[in-house]
């Protein structure tokens, strides 16, 4: 079967519908911080650990889908991960303990495995045609920052006027419609004879012999704990630690009057600036090389939280900082999983991505729940807040040493 030359093909279009989808309604779990901490009084560690068990979840779970689609199908993989989602929001939306929510948070995190960049991106990825690969992958990962864009203010809408249950169930609903779209996730197998004849095993093997495949691994982590740490705490951070909002202004002329508004915005603004920060990294990463495009990002990562917690938290700044942080957001996700095709092949990529993305969860889970803890300690983020910004450092100069020549088939 020949490749489409095409960049828009129904395989992406519908990935990208299911991606937005399924991230959108991961991206507004932090909005529901404050409004369940406060309906039963527990200290903001226990629905951040919840969370937090969510993106460990989701990391585990990502090689074990990209090897049932690998192995089953991708479609087949789909539909359990939307299963998956579904069952877990609407065991969440009769939770009453912390316990019990992040018992179901587990099946959440699955399911996002199921239904989200992992196979999604491995679908794209093997669909796309050697020159458009790349471009389409920063696509499909760019529309999971359009479902941002409006997933955390619909949940800010709806909790308006229905209870935080209610939308967990809509939510549910949603995902499930996502499962319409499946006869265009129609993929097939773009791999070189060597690649087809390799087994899982082998090219596992090799990869976890190459010192590449390491410090990809451990340079994803900081992404994790960025991303992870922000989309669970940022609202609440704004809410409490950001200055007023002055009447008359720009922002209360937009209606923006709150700074638990201003909150659910800058989730949205990250989303935003992500869309067009990811598609320019796909652009980039076909011309020049991956490896040094992703430390730059992490680079830049750091110099823009290490600014942000430096200067006076404003609305103003808080806007900045969305803006520059967005425009980096998911901008290493199509360069990572990029990098791993180009030196794997595309035979085992969503697996061998899905190994990755579990330092990226890793850091997801140290990042939301360590930033609970910490707030509960000391009344603050600023300790988590510095963590961050060193280990964003530390992933900036492991990308520097990686070889990017592919690595040889049997």
């Amino acid at each position: 079967m020949q490749k489409s030359a095409s960049l828009f093909t129904p395989v992406l279009i519908a990935g990208c519908v299911i991606s937005l989808i399924s991230f959108a309604i991961r991206a507004s779990f932090g909005v529901f911080q404050i409004p369940i901490a406060e309906e039963f009084g527990w200290l903001r560690v226990e629905f951040s650990l919840a969370i937090a068990v969510q993106n460990l979840a989701w990391g585990i779970g990502q090689p074990i889908f990209g090897a049932i689609a690998e192995k089953v199908g991708d479609r087949k993989a789909i539909v359990l991960g939307a299963i998956a989602y579904a069952a877990g929001l609407v065991l969440s939306s009769f939770a009453m303990s912390p316990e019990a929510h992040q018992l179901y948070e587990i099946l959440v995190g699955f399911g996002i495995a199921g239904t989200g960049f992992g196979i999604i991106l491995a679908v794209v990825g093997r669909a796309s045609s050697e020159e458009n690969r790349s471009m389409s992958l920063a696509i499909a990962t760019a529309s999971g920052s359009a479902g941002q864009v409006f997933g955390a203010p619909v949940a800010e809408f709806l909790l308006g006027f229905m209870g935080w249950q209610t939308v967990f169930l809509v939510f549910a609903a949603t995902i499930l419609a996502t499962l319409m779209l499946l006869p265009f996730m129609r993929s097939p197998t773009m791999a070189s004879k060597a690649e087809l004849e390799e087994t899982m095993g082998q090219i596992l093997g090799k990869a976890f012999r190459d010192p590449s495949y390491t410090l990809i691994f451990l340079g994803f982590f900081s992404c994790g704990y960025q991303l992870g740490f922000i989309t669970a705490h940022f609202p609440a951070f704004v809410t409490e630690m950001c200055g007023p909002i002055a009447p008359g202004g720009m922002l209360h002329g937009m209606g923006i009057t709150t700074t638990s508004a201003l909150g659910a915005v800058a989730i949205s603004l990250i989303g935003l600036a992500n869309i067009a920060g990811t598609l320019t990294a796909g652009y980039l990463g076909k011309r020049y090389s991956k490896k040094y495009l992703l430390a730059a990002v992490y680079a830049l990562r750091t110099l823009i939280s290490a600014a942000f917690i430096l200067f006076p938290i404003t609305p103003a700044t808080v806007l900045l900082f969305s803006a520059g942080m967005g425009s980096l957001w998911l901008a290493t996700i199509p360069l990572t999983s990029g990098l791993i095709a180009q030196i794997y092949g595309l035979r085992f990529m969503g697996t061998l991505y899905g190994i990755v993305f579990f330092s990226h969860q890793l850091g997801s889970f140290l990042g939301i729940w360590l930033g609970g803890r910490m707030y509960d300690a000391y009344g603050d983020y600023t300790l988590v807040w510095w963590i961050g910004i060193g280990i964003g450092a530390f992933s900036a100069i492991v990308h520097l040493p990686i070889r990017e020549q592919r690595l040889a088939t049997a």
